[in-house]
């Protein structure tokens, strides 16, 4: 059991909006600054534990990777790690939020979603407690752990779970705003926090992540691109690429997703006629199928899922897998081209 928390490194593969409005985020002339969204939940853990006495955080056995390890130095009285048992830490998150507590429950995407799955559905969800899950190690980011940790499925594993929100922060900044806002709402969810350092996205200094809210973060006419985590900073980059060749492209990176931004996603399938979802999960049950799912139904359009095409990543550096599974602005700009050609 012990093998799972720490693995040898291998060789990388050889192949390589405000929410009021749906205007643009206008980018902040800030440096470009990299931090991994799982420091951005360890940090605002410990400021939300000073200003709230009532939020516990469990581990199991994985604080230094989940970054709880902060709260865990500040407020040892309530931090509880569990072990390697993430069945049980969700069980006891459980009786935390009967007592009235608002228990975070941290451990490996893999872990979490998998192995604890029918306690978070039958414990958590079913009886609608208020217990918030953040998994850190989800994707291909993992890196070297290879492809037994990167996990590729929880989203559609939890986002399958009937009043289970899901949640991927873009970046650093907004993974700290996910935590304090999430303890301010009832009800369960569960969020993916990454292991990788990724830049901090230029957005306007009034954008605030709220649930069910896409942030449009640029306009465009000939092909939209949905995105989430990690990958939102290479949707950005596509869409520069793309603007190159004269091609027009609006990105939208959807952090929520379930309860997804319907309305969002609609009014971009009726502007551009052609949608991209580029996401670090399968393109089964992810992003791609909620956006699909969305406009098979109401305003029919042009959309190809991007990410993880039904295969199991491998052991690498975390660069290199994102330029060996076609992940990056380049690939997806091209996608959006194929796209274009299909409308």
């Amino acid at each position: 059991m012990a093998a799972r928390r720490a693995k040898k490194k291998s060789a990388a593969p050889v192949r390589k909006k405000s929410a009021k409005s749906n205007k643009p985020q206008q980018a902040a002339a800030v440096p470009a600054i990299s931090k991994a969204t799982r420091d951005g939940y360890g940090e605002a853990l410990v400021e939300l534990g000073r200003k709230r006495s009532e939020v516990v955080v469990l581990d199991a056995d994985l604080s230094e990777s989940t970054r709880t390890h902060k709260f865990a130095k500040e407020f040892p009285d309530r931090f509880f790690n569990v072990g390697v048992a993430e069945q049980n830490l969700v069980g006891i998150a459980a009786g935390f939020a009967l007592s009235g507590l608002i228990p975070f429950a941290s451990s490996f995407a893999m872990f979490l979603s998998g192995r604890a799955w029918e306690i978070v559905r039958n414990s958590v969800v079913y009886p609608g407690l208020n217990v918030k899950l953040f998994a850190s190690h989800g994707g291909i980011t993992v890196g070297e752990d290879g492809a037994s940790h990167q996990c590729i499925e929880d989203f559609g594993i939890m986002r399958a779970i009937p009043n289970m929100s899901v949640f991927v922060p873009s970046d650093f900044e907004e993974a700290k705003q996910m935590v304090h806002e999430l303890a301010a709402r009832k009800g369960p969810c569960y969020v993916r926090v990454a292991r990788a350092s990724t830049p901090i996205l230029s957005r306007s200094p009034s954008y605030r992540f709220k649930p069910g809210k896409g942030e449009l973060r640029r306009d465009g006419k000939n092909v939209t691109i949905i995105a989430c985590g990690v990958l939102v900073h290479e949707a950005d980059k596509a869409a520069e690429i793309l603007a190159k060749s004269g091609i027009s492209a609006a990105v939208i990176n959807m952090s929520s997703l379930k309860p997804l931004d319907e309305k969002l996603v609609l009014q971009y399938a009726k502007k551009t006629g052609a949608i991209v979802t580029v996401e670090e999960h399968n393109i089964i049950g992810g992003l791609g199928s909620a956006v699909a799912e969305t406009v098979s139904g109401s305003s029919p359009c042009v959309v190809l899922r991007h990410g993880m095409h039904d295969e199991f990543g491998q052991s690498g550096e975390a660069s290199a897998l994102l330029d060996y599974y076609k992940l990056r602005a380049a690939d997806i700009a091209n996608v959006c081209k194929k796209a274009i050609k299909l409308k």
